[in-house]
């Protein structure tokens, strides 16, 4: 399984009413290989989604005609795409309202490029797994993301909603270092029950127990000193 992003067959489409933020995204988008289209407003958003199928739509919430969270709405009725909310708002509500209202993900103006490319390259790749490939096998590991479906050995193991999510997430990133912070943000974004790294820990302890032979000895997922976690893909 490719740990590779080929970010040039992806279209994405960048909706901001703030020319400036649209010419920015659109520039660093396009030096990291993705095809990008551009809407000022909310009525522009929606034909352009319409007339040319992005795989992913980054939509701020405050627009000039119609509001984000609306065309969101429309978009969501309409098609699957994941898409990211842009706010300068920090608030809880706002942010929760966002998610309600379908979108995959949210980030806050003023915001590094560097996290919005993070963010976007993260659900491409679970959207990349998705439609690519529903089976996942490897050494004595089977999972079928579309069943949700987990084998060790051929035996069927059952995993908590977290669980399972905690090991797509892995799997994503075949050989890579993940720290416990990107952990907590990509599994438990909003709550504040999470806040530690103690819970990433206690999950992914839970998670070995139930997939792992020896647990002192994990074969798949190998703890990183003073970092987090790496799945190991060889």
């Amino acid at each position: 399984m490719s740990n590779v992003i080929k970010t040039s067959k992806f279209r994405i489409l960048v909706v901001d009413d703030d020319k400036d933020i649209v010419q920015t995204v659109k520039g660093n988008l396009e030096l990291d290989g993705y095809e990008v289209l551009t809407a000022l407003d909310g009525h522009s958003c929606l034909q352009m989604a319409r007339d040319n199928r992005p795989d992913l739509i980054i939509l701020d919430l405050n627009l000039p005609d119609i509001d984000g969270i609306k065309a969101c709405e429309i978009l969501r009725r309409e098609f699957d795409f994941p898409i990211i909310m842009l706010t300068a708002r920090d608030g809880v509500a706002d942010k929760v309202l966002g998610l309600e209202c379908g979108a995959d993900d949210y980030i806050v103006k003023p915001f590094n490029f560097l996290e919005l490319s993070a963010r976007i390259k993260s659900i491409l790749k679970r959207l990349e797994r998705s439609v690519v490939n529903d089976q996942y096998d490897f050494k004595n590991l089977s999972i079928n993301f579309k069943s949700r479906d987990i084998k060790i050995g051929g035996e069927s193991v059952k995993l908590t909603k977290t669980e399972f999510e905690l090991l797509s997430l892995f799997v994503s990133y075949p050989g890579e270092v993940l720290s416990r912070e990107f952990i907590q943000q990509q599994i438990w974004r909003d709550s504040q029950l999470y806040q530690t790294s103690r819970a990433v820990d206690v999950h992914v302890q839970r998670l070995r127990k139930k997939i792992e032979t020896e647990v002192d000895k994990p074969e798949y997922i190998l703890t990183v000193a003073g970092v987090g976690y790496q799945f190991q893909d060889v």
